[in-house]
This record gives structure tokens, C-alpha cells and sequence, in this order.
């Protein structure tokens, strides 16, 4: 088997008519770490539900570990770890309590045990908390627990929801060197993330999605080639929407990004091209020369937040929820089969 995830022409209508997702093609390899980007209501959860067999898709076949989830979503189930968005440990357990637990409901051989949650316990960096009850814990703390839990019985695939919703950035950091380390050991990871940071740091490929469609396919670097070069941001002082408008079409009249992207920022024009870093002192002096003041200037690789607006068309960022992807997707038995 060299697909860990195979999902062909899947979609999921709700009992309502919504269509939270439509025709999610998806090859994830064995050993890849594999991530699913887009902001709140653009069907991440709705999809991870139906890969690990929570939702059943409306249309399509899926195929995870070599189990068809229609058919054997059982096997699906005890061959995966699964991290949902909230936090599911007991917190009057102990840590360690927490871990025995998860060996008891996956199976995992009494004689295997005892080292197994040794080894967990060290992994996720709570060996001296292990005797005491999570609703001690910091909510990073918490989250590192939940992954222990996942990782009991060794599941040669990890599907985690937006695992570093909420925390704090040197919590998020925290978690990602877990996630690395899981996956370097051989461990399939599908990730979806609002956090195009998360995505870069974490993710060989990863996937944009949109309303429920996917739009792009790719590796971090490969999408960051597609926005068409460098990123030049200026700054001006007094950035009123007509002084932005005149830089901007000073800059266009100038015909030194030509083949180049030209847009008003909050404070003043940003430009993509492959020319930015060669032309921009250039264009400097043309802005200076129509009486402009600059405050700022930047030259910079594009990011993967130019990445989602160059394919998208918006910034990266949460959308309302809407019913595309509802904060608890429905039951299988709400959704249309």
C-alpha cells in the first residue's frame, strides 16, 4: 500500500440541501504529512469527519489504511488516531490515568502497557505531572495529554482537527515538535489548520480549500511559487484611500512591474513580481519624485497568506460560520445519503 488516504469525487450534502463539500480528490502517500488549509466554513472538519468514518459522504468512495469506510468503517477506526478540535481527556483522571484508559479502549496487550505509557508520558513532556489530574493543566498541557491518548495504540495514521486552536504561540511550537517527531517515525499525519504558519512548518503538501472545494494541491514551496515572485510593500504617510489610489496607479504608469500585481494595502501599495527586489528602490524615487512620503518599504519571499489570496482571492482569515461547515457537523443519520 503506497496511499495512506485515497478519497475520489467525495462529497457531503447536509439534510438541508447545504453542500459542505463537492468532489474532494485526495492521494495522501504513506509517511506524508499532509495538511488541509482554509478558514472556519470552508469544510476542514466536515472533511476529516468523513475520511475517519464519523460523517458518511453523500457521494464518492474513500479509502484509509486499505479499509473502505462504507464498508469496514469499523477497521478504519481502530487503524487511526483521531485529535477532534475540543479537547477529550477526563479531567478528574490523572495523566497517567487518562493514557491507561485509551490502552484499555484500544486494545492495547496488558503486558505492553505499562512501557507504553512511560514512553507517551516522556513524548509529550508530562512524566512529572503524570500523577496529577488534567483540570490542573494548562490548556497546552491539555492538548499534549489528547495526543498521548491518540498515539496509544501506535495508529499508523494521525488525523488531527486543527490541534493548536487556542493556544498560545510557544504552546503551538510545543505541539509541533511532537507532531515532527511522530512523523519522522514513519506516522502518516493529515492536519487541518487555519494557521498557514502551522501548515508551512508542518505540512510536505497540503491542500486550499474554499467553500468546500478544493482549489490547490501542492508543496508549501511550490504554492509559494505560484503567486509570481517577490512581495514589495510600501508604506506612505497620510495613506488616504486617494493617495493610495495615486501611488497605486503611479506605480502601474511606471511599467517597472509589468508583468506584475498591483494593489492598495491599508497603509499604502503592495506589489508582486519577479522584478520587486531589482525595481523597488526604483520605484521609490518615482513616488518620492509625484511628492509622496514613505514610512515604510519591504522586500520579502511571498508567504503562504499571499498564497491563499492570490488563489482565493481573500486574505487568509476565519469567515463567518455558515452552514457549510457548522461547528458540530450533523449525525450520519442527518446527513443525505
Amino acid at each position: 500500500m503506497t496511499d495512506a488516504i485515497v478519497a475520489n469525487g467525495v462529497e457531503l450534502t447536509y439534510a438541508d440541501g447545504t453542500e459542505a463539500v463537492r468532489d474532494i480528490n485526495l492521494h495522501v502517500p504513506v509517511g506524508e504529512s499532509f495538511g488541509f488549509l482554509g478558514p472556519n466554513g470552508a469544510g476542514k472538519t466536515t472533511t476529516i469527519k468523513t475520511l475517519v468514518s464519523l460523517l458518511r459522504p453523500t457521494r464518492g468512495q474513500i479509502t484509509v489504511n486499505g479499509y473502505d469506510i462504507k464498508t469496514d468503517p469499523q477497521a478504519v477506526r481502530e487503524s487511526i488516531g483521531y485529535m477532534a478540535q475540543e479537547t477529550s481527556v477526563d479531567p478528574d483522571l490523572t495523566a497517567r490515568e487518562n493514557i491507561k484508559f485509551a490502552c484499555e479502549t484500544y486494545g492495547v496487550p496488558k503486558a505492553e502497557r505499562t512501557e507504553r505509557i512511560h514512553d507517551l508520558l516522556d513524548l509529550v513532556d508530562l512524566a512529572d505531572v503524570a500523577n496529577k489530574a488534567p483540570k490542573e493543566f494548562s490548556g497546552g498541557m491539555k492538548k499534549r495529554l489528547n495526543v498521548a491518548t491518540v498515539l496509544v495504540h501506535e495508529p499508523p495514521i494521525v488525523f488531527l482537527d486543527e490541534p493548536t486552536t487556542g493556544l498560545d504561540p510557544r504552546a503551538r511550537i510545543r505541539l509541533w515538535k511532537y507532531f515532527q517527531e511522530i512523523n519522522e517515525q514513519g506516522t502518516t499525519i493529515f492536519l487541518t489548520t487555519q494557521y498557514l504558519e502551522e501548515a508551512d512548518q508542518l505540512c510536505d503538501r497540503l491542500s486550499v480549500i474554499q467553500e468546500g472545494e478544493i482549489v490547490a494541491t501542492d508543496s508549501p514551496d511550490d504554492l509559494k511559487s505560484k503567486v509570481g515572485g517577490d512581495v514589495l510593500e510600501i508604506a506612505l504617510e497620510d495613506p488616504t484611500e486617494d493617495r493610495r489610489t495615486r501611488a497605486q496607479r503611479i506605480t502601474r504608469e511606471s511599467e517597472l512591474f509589468a508583468e506584475g500585481t498591483i494593489e492598495t494595502t491599508d497603509e499604502g501599495i503592495s506589489v508582486v513580481s519577479e522584478h520587486a527586489r531589482r525595481a523597488g528602490t526604483d520605484l521609490l524615487v518615482a513616488l518620492r519624485d509625484e511628492g509622496f512620503t514613505m514610512t515604510g518599504f519591504d522586500v520579502r519571499s511571498p508567504t503562504l497568506d499571499d498564497v491563499f489570496l492570490a488563489l482565493t482571492g481573500e486574505p487568509a482569515g476565519n469567515k463567518e460560520t455558515t452552514g457549510e461547515e457548522p461547528m458540530e457537523p450533523p449525525t450520519e443519520a442527518e446527513v443525505v445519503q
